[in-house]
């Protein structure tokens, strides 16, 4: 007996969608949302964790709020053929970098770094300039978000809080 996946229908990704809205919203509500009873809802959430579609639950924090003020994406140029496992290792060796990952193009990787201020990223930088197999390094420091509800704008901001 094969182990198949159910398909993924409109009702799934009206459950995704509501989780993504708010993922602390109760099967009840998002039920009532969809027109399902909050069992059904149960029963696909629990199913699309297991097919590894919902890979977990989260908070989203304003980075502002941790004291993370400053933010820039950073081109890194390697000499050679720096394996993706090994850039994988030195990223997470940084606190700094919220994201990372290789990309097409001249660069080898992209770097989401957040840092108290231009001195700290400054810092973070070197060290990132500093392993042997790093070339150089290009940076575009971020002076506004575009799509300020955005995951990597920190969306999910802290409610009643003005700070930049």
């Amino acid at each position: 007996m094969t182990n198949k996946a159910a398909p993924f229908d409109d009702l799934d990704r009206k459950i995704v969608t509501a989780l993504i809205d708010n993922s602390r919203a109760s099967f009840a509500e998002i039920g009532a949302a969809i027109g399902l009873s909050s069992t059904a809802v149960k029963r696909r959430v629990d199913r699309m964790r297991e097919n590894n579609v919902i890979t977990g639950f989260t908070a989203t924090v304003r980075p502002a709020a941790l004291g993370w003020l400053t933010e820039a994406y950073v081109e890194v140029y390697c000499d050679g053929a720096a394996p993706p496992r090994r850039l994988a290792e030195v990223v997470r060796n940084h606190p700094e970098i919220a994201a990372a990952m290789t990309v097409t193009g001249g660069a080898d990787a992209l770097l989401h770094v957040r840092a108290k201020d231009v001195e700290h990223f400054e810092e973070v930088l070197e060290r990132i300039r500093a392993e042997p197999f790093i070339r150089k390094t290009i940076s575009y420091m971020v002076l506004s978000h575009l799509l300020p509800d955005s995951p990597e704008a920190g969306a999910g901001q802290f409610s009643g809080d003005s700070a930049p």
